[in-house]
């Protein structure tokens, strides 16, 4: 009987051993629980990247909704009482600069039109740039001042008012400086190149076809022309002539004029007054104070958006301006 006892718990123990789960190595169950807690990880690291790029788009959202409203308030006119409208003209003068003339003339809209300003300030800091941009900006500024002729404008120049930035700023009632300020620089400049030595060196073949005997005028790869030359110069002359003009119709009798006045010379703040170039001494503040009489200054000037900083910082408009920079040929410029 315990024989058959024994035979029976022995083949129970045999059939239990046998169904039982086979038990995975040690190595097998350490890396499944490396691979869970890295899927684990993997998760959350989505899931505050998520979190993080909603609450960015949030933050762009509130800036820019902020930004609206307060451009909508200075349009208005809700600045709580009689203040000093001001707008900035800072760096180049150029279509596709945040000086340009669409932002420039609307930002000079809403400061004339602002009710409650006793004048406005336009505060410049550039060494110019587009004929075309500037003198928009200064026909702009002489239609506002004729439909609001009681609402004068200053310019106020920081550190440089050259070429394009002077064509625009006599178009203002006066024009204050610093004694050491640069102001001038009357003249017109067009940029180009020339490689064919070096392409002749390279042994590279300009290969280009035209309709029209002028249509690669002045083509960095071809050798120069000395007729086109004479025309291209006849441009710049006809382009600066405009601008004398401009300069001797906003600044009239004030202006002493002799040759060197028109070659492009610049000149400091203290010298330019002598010469009638611009009026006197003052800066942003001492002009609202001591001749506007309206101390509280309100900024009108069109701000950059959030996403052209945002695209300026990353290089994006660096690399838009440097391919520009290799597919034109020349550009007149005032600088």
């Amino acid at each position: 009987m315990s024989d058959n006892n024994s035979l029976t718990n022995s083949s129970s123990d045999k059939a239990g051993a046998d169904t039982a789960a086979p038990v995975a190595p040690p190595w097998e169950r350490e890396l499944l629980e490396k691979t869970v807690l890295a899927a684990v990880r993997e998760q959350r690291a989505a899931r505050r990247w998520k979190i993080f790029f909603r609450l960015a788009f949030l933050i762009i959202f509130v800036v820019m909704s902020w930004h609206t409203v307060s451009v909508s308030s200075g349009k208005a006119g809700g600045t709580g009482g009689k203040h000093t409208a001001l707008v900035t003209l800072e760096g180049e003068i150029a279509a596709d600069k945040q000086s340009n003339a669409a932002n420039l003339n609307a930002a000079l809209e809403r400061a004339f039109s602002a009710e409650q300003a006793a004048g406005v300030v336009l505060q410049m800091n550039s060494p110019g740039g587009s004929p075309v941009q500037a003198g928009m900006v200064n026909d702009e500024i002489r239609r506002l001042r004729a439909r609001y002729p009681h609402k004068p404008l200053y310019v106020v120049v920081d550190d440089i008012c050259a070429s394009g930035a002077y064509y625009i700023a006599v178009a203002a009632d006066k024009i204050f400086v610093d004694k050491a300020s640069i102001v001038g620089s009357i003249g017109v400049r067009m940029d180009s190149f020339g490689f064919t030595d070096l392409m002749s060196k390279l042994g590279v073949e300009r290969r280009l076809l035209t309709a029209g005997r002028n249509k690669a005028l002045n083509d960095p790869f071809l050798p120069e022309d000395s007729t086109q030359k004479k025309y291209m110069q006849s441009l710049l002359n006809e382009v600066h002539q405009q601008f004398i003009e401009v300069v001797r119709q906003g600044r009239g009798k004030r202006l002493k004029e002799m040759p060197e006045i028109f070659s492009g010379l610049v000149w400091t703040g203290q010298r330019s007054i002598e010469l009638g170039l611009v009026d006197g001494l003052g800066d942003m503040r001492s002009v609202a104070r001591d001749v506007l009489k309206a101390e509280k200054l309100v900024d009108y000037t069109v701000k950059e958006g959030v996403f052209d900083r945002f695209a300026r910082k990353f290089g994006l408009s660096a690399g838009a301006s440097a391919v520009r920079a290799l597919t034109m040929q020349e550009q007149v410029s005032l600088h």
